[in-house]
């Protein structure tokens, strides 16, 4: 009997604590409902000891600093969550992911700065978010993905939101209301609400939006009088406080007929502060592009970088694209860049690249182009298999072949025009000279390769240097090297480059491997040697010393016993020839 008693006591406990409810907390029973209400209650954290079986929990008006994986794990049957007015600055991931019944989250006027991909993964059922009143300024592209079907309410005003990740926007078809008031976007993509058919109410109050991308949605804004249309709702768009760029991009929204939202003209200058909806739509103007700057002429020598310029104005601001000779349209790549500003950076590969680009400015008022002539400075190549210059075609200058006169240097080079000296196993010294009748030489350029590598390397030389000295290269190599000088051409007016000289070399094939062992084994040699001459010497010293002594005690003149002299001359032989010689 006693056994039975303390059976059901420890029952009852369990029961007891099952349903316990968490101090300074108030549990209501609604029928089979369990609501647990804890709001301002100086909570630094999240009771660890609610009722998992709990369908309401509000923790509103306290002081919880984050959100933890702990938190809420295992309330299957929650349904409402209340986390309103505390600090919360960190939701850890994952820490909703057990709440698949839950269909309104509360976390306004607290302290978050982003939403990350996994912070509310997991909340299938989601229909109401309110996020308004913290401080978010990002958003992950991801953020949105478990809900973006169900959701009905999405708040996300008073934030400092610069951006959304607006193809999870267009996919919420089920979104009734949307509040992004008091923000700090400028951009919406076009189509954003093209399937939002169930929105009735969008407000994009105070931010910093300078015009409307044209969407089927906002027609439903205008008339009033019906409270549904053939495509839906009727919509309530606020949107005053922004400022609106008055020009044709936003007469499609002029002729709307809905009323006065006190929207007011940013800009242009000559509408600034006046009422949107008191302008006239003819005032809504845009100005087609002109093109102000750009590079009319370049010339570029082959491999370098170039750098073409076309700046326009316009309104809206024109867009820059550029079009190459062969009219392909240029975009971003391994060899080109177009900047936002205009500017074109293009890397002469090949002598294909010479020709007229065009730059091309347009906006929604029309298009404006302009021409750039780029030329091209080829340079001769050398042929790998003969080590003797393959001179391609050049349309510019009078290089090395052609028959134009003026001041051009003399065909027939000096003999040794160029040298090779010093020669090592990874470096050469080139010396050249020029004939004094040539013209002035703006720089030099070496190119070289060798017999392992097709490819030429290049190297920039000043104009007042006659020698340069090649490193990292390659032992026991054969290297075809050219010098070549360019200068003005006086007949043209373009930069005209001649070969100074060609010369084949071969770097020495060393073995700096060996020649340092060889060295450190003679270096331990002499070592020895000299170490074993200092033994001798102090092991002589030493028997001389005892022999003195020994004589000293047999009587003044007395000579040594023969074997002992014998015994100090084996001593040294065997001390100062024998070892050395093994260990050589």
């Amino acid at each position: 009997m006693d056994g039975v008693f303390c059976w059901l006591l420890v029952l009852g406990v369990a029961v007891a604590m099952t349903h316990a409810c968490p101090k300074y907390c108030m549990c209501q029973n609604l029928s089979e409902s369990l609501g647990t209400l804890c709001p301002s209650k100086g909570l630094l954290f999240v009771p660890p000891d609610i009722n998992r079986r709990t369908v309401e929990l509000r923790l509103g008006g306290n002081y919880i600093l984050r959100v933890t994986q702990q938190d809420f794990a295992n309330m299957s049957d929650l349904v409402d969550l209340t986390l309103s007015r505390n600090t919360i600055s960190y939701i850890q991931p994952f820490s909703f992911s057990d709440l698949e019944t839950l269909r309104s989250l509360h976390m306004d006027n607290n302290r978050l700065m982003e939403m990350g991909p996994d912070d509310l993964r997991g909340l299938v059922n989601l229909q109401h978010l309110i996020l308004n009143n913290n401080q978010l300024n990002r958003i992950s592209e991801r953020a949105f993905e478990d809900l973006v079907a169900v959701l009905e309410d999405l708040d996300l005003s008073y934030n400092n939101l610069q951006s959304l990740p607006w193809h999870a926007v267009r996919r919420m078809v089920n979104l009734h209301q949307l509040s992004l008031d008091h923000n700090l976007l400028d951009y919406i993509p076009e189509g954003t609400f093209a399937d939002l058919e169930r929105l009735a109410r969008l407000d994009l109050t105070s931010n910093r939006l300078q015009k409307l991308p044209p969407d089927p949605i906002f027609v439903r804004a205008q008339d009033k009088e019906l409270t549904t249309t053939p495509f839906g709702p009727q919509l309530s768009l606020s949107f005053g406080g922004n400022p609106l760029h008055c020009n044709c991009e936003l007469l499609w929204f002029r002729r709307l007929e809905r009323d006065d939202d006190l929207e007011t003209c940013a800009s242009p200058v000559g509408l600034k502060g006046r009422y949107f909806w008191y302008v006239r739509e003819e005032e809504f103007v845009c100005e087609p592009p002109l093109i102000t700057q750009h590079t009319h002429r370049m010339l570029v020598l082959e491999g370098q970088m170039a750098s073409l310029r076309c700046e326009a104005i316009g309104d809206p601001l024109p867009t820059i694209h550029w079009v190459t000779p062969d009219d392909r349209l240029l975009g971003n790549s391994s060899r080109t860049v177009v900047y936002h500003n205009g500017t074109l950076e293009i890397t002469i590969t090949t002598s294909k690249d010479y020709g007229t680009f065009t730059c091309i400015a347009a906006n929604v008022a029309g298009e404006s182009s302009a021409s750039v002539e780029l030329s091209i400075i080829q340079l001769p190549h050398i042929s790998n298999s003969t080590g003797q210059k393959s001179q391609p075609k050049s349309r510019l200058s009078d290089i090395t072949g052609t028959s134009k006169t003026g001041k051009a240097p003399a065909k027939n080079q000096p003999e040794k025009a160029v040298s090779v000296s010093e020669v090592t196993a990874v470096s050469a010294l080139i010396r050249w000279s020029v004939s004094k009748a040539a013209p002035k030489v703006n720089m030099y350029q070496l190119q070289y390769n060798c017999s392992d590598d097709e490819a030429l390397i290049y190297r920039m030389i000043p104009a007042s240097s006659k020698a340069f000295l090649v490193s990292n290269l390659v032992s026991g190599t054969r290297y075809d090297l050219c010098v070549l000088a360019a200068w003005d051409d006086s007949a043209t007016t373009l930069t005209a480059t001649s070969v100074v000289g060609c010369v084949q070399f071969f770097t020495r094939d060393d073995y700096p491997q060996c020649q340092s062992l060889h060295g450190q084994l003679l270096g331990g040699t002499m070592i020895l040697v000299v170490g074993g001459v200092i033994v001798a010497t102090l092991l002589i010293f030493i028997v001389i010393l005892m022999v003195r002594y020994k004589a000293g005690e047999g009587g003044a003149g007395a000579e040594p016993p023969i074997s002992k002299l014998n015994d100090v001359s084996d001593t040294f032989s065997q001390t100062n020839s024998g070892p050395l010689l093994e260990s050589c």
